[in-house]
Formats: structure tokens, C-alpha cells, sequence
């Protein structure tokens, strides 16, 4: 089995690698290493790995590239609302033209798991579950931008898409913008958060198990194509406020305070509907208070704020 992964050496990709390589896959890697991460060494040995320092965006480069695999994953992308207001044409270059070029590229046999985001679903109705059918409405360029992506590549078919809650936990290329890791370092490095919309919810899953969700889907692609599916912890649609209680449990001086004035630019506030996944056999293994152990001891080594995306 031949892979291609565009920003395999990012946070997913950098869990991703290694057990596509245990599967024994031959793996091609494409990142232009922005941040001047080091996760792929340890699988450097590896015969089947191929590393190409590149940009996704290179047509020549991906033209080339994406002939004769078996399966391509786009990993490559400004990931968060901030980094894509920050950088709007970058963003668009990277999260959706690039994948329009991949369709060009690639062959109707060639499969693609995608992973969106369940952002797409923007602002919910309270107490109603957002499933796949659920009508996407994204708020943020980032949202707006893997919505369009997703929408093309159904159109095209042969592919699975994997909208995935808000990820969490220790990778090799650590990222500490992200919500769970953000609040978990903030308890242990400065003991308080100021909470914004403290009621608003969303879901969660652990990085390994954002990973896991790919092998699956690889295992089963057949009975999965040309579908999106909603990939979290079923038992973690949580609000702002319920996340910072749950890390209180294991930092017991953290404190938090609901501002009473001020506003989040991520207006996102929705629960989220995992079932279709787990009705293909897919469960995942790590719960969010395994997470939030993780973290803690990771912030022992890790004490900078040297790992965010923005």
C-alpha cells in the first residue's frame, strides 16, 4: 500500500506516520517544516518512508508526487480561526486550492481521506445533537475554507471525510493552541484562566485517536466511501467551564472566572453526534481525563510556549 501525506510532519501526521509504517505501508511525507519540527526522526529508519521537503502547493512537485499511490490524506493546512485571519490568502491557497489541485492530479481509483473539522457546524441549537446531516455553517475562514474542501471532494468521490472535534493531547510536534492543551498548560504554568462564552460547548477527541480514525477508514474504506463523518468522544461534548472543572480535578489550585465582559472570536457552540463512526466499528480508546494526565506530565518537559500555530 502506497501513501501520500501532504503536512505529515505536523501534530496528526507526526502520530499518523509511524503506524501507517507499522501497517506496512510505504509512506511519502510532504512538509515544508515551518516550524522547524524534528518528529519524524525516530522513523527515519524506516526504508518504506520517504520524506520530501516541499510546499503542497507546488504543482509541479505534487503532480509528480501523487501518481501511483493508493491513498492520499492532505494533512497540509493553516489550521485555527486565528492563523487563517492572520494569513486569509495563504489560507486559502493551502486549505482549498491545494486540494483542488490533488483532484486534478490524482486518478478516480486513487482514494482520499480528508480531515475536515466539525467546526463547520458553527453555532447549534441547544440540546440537539449536530450529525452529518446537520446543516454546516461555518463562522471562521478556517471553517469556511474545509467546508468548500470537503464539499469538492465528495463531488468527485472515492473519498471519506473526517470531521473531527476539537484534538487534544502530547505529540511529537506539539501544539498548545488547541483548547484542552491551551487551558491544561495555562493551570499548571500560570494556576488561572479567564473564560470567555464559558458556556459554549464543543466536542473533543485525543490526538492518537484523531490517527486511529484514519486506519479505520483505510481498513474499511469500501463501506465508508463518499460519506463525511463525525469523529470525537461521545462522552465529551463539553462547555468552556466543564472542561476547566474536569482539569481541576487533576490541578487542584487551578482557578477560572467567568468574564463578565468581553467576548471569544470563536463563536462556535454546538454538541456532536459521533454515532455514524461507531456504527462502522470505530471507538475511541483515550478519554479525555487520560488526556488531561497526559498533558500534565508533558508540561513538566515541555515549559515554553514555543508550540503554538499562531
Amino acid at each position: 500500500m502506497k501513501v501520500l501525506v501532504t503536512g505529515g510532519a505536523g501534530y496528526i501526521g507526526s502520530i499518523l506516520i509511524p503506524r501507517l509504517l507499522d501497517k506496512g505501508a510505504a509512506v511519502t511525507v510532504v512538509d515544508n517544516f515551518f516550524y522547524n519540527q524534528t518528529s519524524l526522526l525516530d522513523v527515519c529508519s524506516n526504508p518504506r518512508l520517504k520524506v520530501v521537503r516541499g510546499d503542497a502547493r507546488d504543482n509541479k512537485l505534487m503532480s509528480s508526487l501523487v501518481k501511483e499511490k493508493d491513498f492520499i490524506i492532505p494533512l497540509a493546512c493553516l489550521v485555527g480561526a486565528p492563523l487563517c485571519d492572520k494569513f486569509p490568502q495563504e489560507a486559502r491557497a493551502v486549505n482549498f486550492e491545494a486540494i483542488k489541485m490533488i483532484l486534478k492530479f490524482r486518478s478516480r481509483q486513487q482514494k482520499i481521506i480528508f480531515p475536515n473539522t466539525n467546526s463547520g457546524y458553527g453555532i447549534g441549537k441547544a440540546n440537539i445533537y449536530c450529525t452529518e446531516e446537520s446543516p454546516l455553517r461555518p463562522i471562521s475562514l478556517y471553517g469556511k475554507l474545509k467546508v468548500e474542501a470537503e464539499k469538492a471532494l465528495l463531488r468527485d468521490g472515492n473519498v471519506v471525510t473526517l470531521r473531527l472535534a476539537t484534538v487534544f493531547g502530547i505529540s511529537p510536534r506539539m501544539r498548545l493552541d488547541l483548547l484542552v492543551n491551551d487551558f491544561v498548560y495555562r493551570a499548571v504554568n500560570d494556576r488561572y484562566v479567564v473564560l470567555f462564552e464559558a458556556n459554549y460547548k464543543r466536542n473533543y477527541i485525543h490526538v492518537r485517536d484523531a490517527a486511529r480514525a484514519f486506519i479505520h477508514v483505510i481498513d474499511n474504506f469500501a463501506k465508508m466511501k463518499n460519506e463525511p463523518y463525525n469523529v470525537g468522544l461521545s462522552d465529551a461534548n463539553l462547555s468552556k467551564k466543564e472542561l476547566c472543572e474536569e482539569i481541576k480535578k487533576q490541578v487542584p489550585h487551578f482557578t477560572f472566572v467567568d468574564s463578565p465582559i468581553g467576548y471569544d472570536p470563536d463563536k462556535r457552540n454546538y454538541i456532536v453526534s459521533n454515532k455514524k463512526i461507531e456504527a462502522t466499528g470505530f471507538k475511541p480508546r483515550i478519554s479525555l481525563q487520560e488526556g488531561i494526565s497526559e498533558l500534565i506530565k508533558g508540561y513538566q518537559i515541555i515549559k515554553r510556549n514555543d508550540f503554538a500555530n499562531i
